[in-house]
Order: structure tokens, then C-alpha cells, then sequence
């Protein structure tokens, strides 16, 4: 039995703007669209009619915008009762993919990520993708030639930030699936930084210089892509290493991009799961959807 593709609305312009990222993605993969909407009771609050009713009307409103927008995709919704992040976490073990949404701020490009998102981010078994308001069709294509949106074009790029020291497979996997179901270009992108003299070791590339450990580093990256060049010969892909911060050099590649792929482990830490510095600056920086895909 295929997994849905699953949604979380909560009646919110970005929960909204999710629901219909999940469902073009439900229709690229052939897939159920599942919308869920996790409520908690309040204090002193009776589950009376009124309460019901409430309920069902934000499901419904986004039932019908689903319907107006993406009329081909079959979609299945229903509630569930308690804490957001983990009703919301339990429904979607019965999910191939969790679609949230993010609140995003005017007047600069970024997320600002509620505790749910984030929580969802950092606790989950699955990939989880992060949509922000005003998230439109065409956002995922290309301009026309004069220049104005449109849903007739290619697809932007798909960019995977990928880290060489630990190339997980699932992260790779996730990016190069994205690309070729949307038939767009996948930008692989690893930023590198010179390491200190002290903490060199022999024949390490820090010993050469500039330009020879960036070649170096293309070379590393393309062993490591390879393969799944190999397994997926129709997606078409671009590699580039460029020394800085990986969160800077990430942010400023997916300027323009229709996907951000990225990577989170789910190594257990002393403080709780949580989200690494990469993926924060990612999610909290980058305009398009962002992937954040959880890896051992």
C-alpha cells in the first residue's frame, strides 16, 4: 500500500499554503493527500457541537481549496486530539511524507518557525517539508520569458546541501526523487573551509592551496555522487563546492530554487532532539520549501 503524502492545517494562511504544496506533491507521486488538523482541548473547554463544528470547518476549508486548486488529487482528512507536535508526529507514522507550514515575515525573506514546526523538525522519523504563506504554483517553475509567473515553464532547481564528511544516502536519495519527479536540475552544493595548520594531518587538503583543494573537493563530491548519477541518468546535475560557512554558502545557493534539500540526524542528545546549525540557518533563512530529511 503506497503512503500519503500528509498535510497539517490549522486554518492559518501557512498551513493553507502547505496543504497545496502536499497536494502537487501527492500528485507527482501518486499519492493520497492526507490533511490533518491536531486540536487541544482547553482548559475548563467542553467538547460541545460548537467546539465539533469549529473543528470541521478548518478541515473543510482546506478540503475545498485543495479541491479548487489540484481537482485530481484524492484526499482523506481527519482530526486528531492533543499536543500539536506530537498528535501530529503520530499520525504521520502512517505518512511517507509531512507537510507543514511556516509563518513568514514581509519585508525580508525567512521563516519564522513555531514551536510545532520545529518541534516536527526535530523529533521526526520522516522527511518533513517546511512551506511558507503566500507559497504559490508557479513559485515552484521558472519565470516566462517576459518575465511573469507561470505554472507552463520548467521547474526551478532542486539544491541539496550536502556534507562530504558524512554523505548520508537517504538525504542524497530524497534530492535526486524531488529532481526527477519534477524533471528539474539538481544542484549539489558542499561548502568547505580551510582547517587550521594545527589540525592538519599527512596528505590532508588543507596542505594545498585555494583553487587545489576546491578541485579536490569536486573530485570528493563527484565520487560521491556518482552512483546515483548512475540511478537516475535522467536528472541532470550541477556540482559545485565553494569555501565558506555551510549555512551562508547554502542560503545564498538556494536563492531561486524551487526545493531545498537538506539533512538532520537523529543521533539522541543529551538536551533533547534538536536541529543542527546548518538545517536551523536553513529553515530559518531560505525563501522556498525547505526538505529536512532525517538520516542516522
Amino acid at each position: 500500500m503506497l503512503l500519503p503524502v500528509m498535510a497539517g492545517v490549522d486554518g492559518s494562511a501557512e498551513s493553507l499554503a502547505a496543504a497545496e504544496w502536499a497536494a502537487r506533491e501527492a500528485a507527482r507521486r501518486n499519492r493520497t493527500l492526507r490533511l490533518v488538523h491536531a486540536w487541544q482541548r482547553q482548559p475548563r473547554e467542553s467538547a460541545g457541537p460548537a467546539t465539533a463544528a469549529a473543528q470541521r470547518r478548518v478541515l473543510r476549508q482546506a478540503e475545498d481549496r485543495i479541491r479548487h486548486t489540484c481537482p485530481g488529487v484524492k484526499v482523506d482528512a481527519e482530526q486528531v486530539e492533543g499536543p500539536a507536535t506530537g498528535a501530529l508526529l503520530h499520525a504521520a507514522e502512517r505518512a511517507e511524507l509531512l507537510v507543514l507550514g511556516s509563518r513568514g515575515l514581509s519585508g525580508f525573506t525567512g521563516f519564522v518557525v513555531g514551536s510545532v514546526a520545529l518541534g516536527a523538525v526535530a523529533r521526526a522519523t520522516l522527511p518533513v517539508v517546511l512551506v511558507r504563506a503566500g507559497e504559490e504554483a508557479s513559485d515552484e517553475h521558472l519565470p516566462a520569458d517576459d518575465g511573469s509567473p507561470s505554472t507552463r515553464t520548467g521547474y526551478r532547481d532542486v539544491v541539496l546541501g550536502l556534507d562530504l564528511g558524512d554523505p548520508c544516502d537517504e538525504v542524497i536519495e530524497f534530492a535526486f526523487e524531488a529532481a526527477r519527479l519534477r524533471g528539474a536540475r539538481l544542484h549539489v552544493v558542499h561548502a568547505w573551509q580551510e582547517p587550521s595548520p594545527l589540525g592538519l594531518g599527512p596528505g590532508e587538503i588543507g596542505l594545498v592551496n585555494g583553487p587545489e583543494q576546491a578541485d579536490e573537493w569536486l573530485g570528493f563530491l563527484d565520487a560521491v555522487i556518482k552512483v546515483w548519477r548512475d540511478k537516475y541518468p535522467e536528472v541532470e546535475v550541477v556540482e559545485t563546492v565553494t569555501a565558506g560557512r555551510a549555512r551562508s554558502v547554502l542560503v545564498r545557493a538556494a536563492t531561486g530554487a524551487g526545493l531545498l534539500v537538506v539533512g538532520r540526524r537523529t543521533t539522541e542528545r543529551p538536551a533533547g532532539r534538536r536541529t543542527g546549525p546548518v538545517t536551523h540557518a536553513a529553515v530559518q533563512h531560505v525563501g522556498c520549501p525547505v526538505a529536512v530529511v532525517p538520516h542516522e
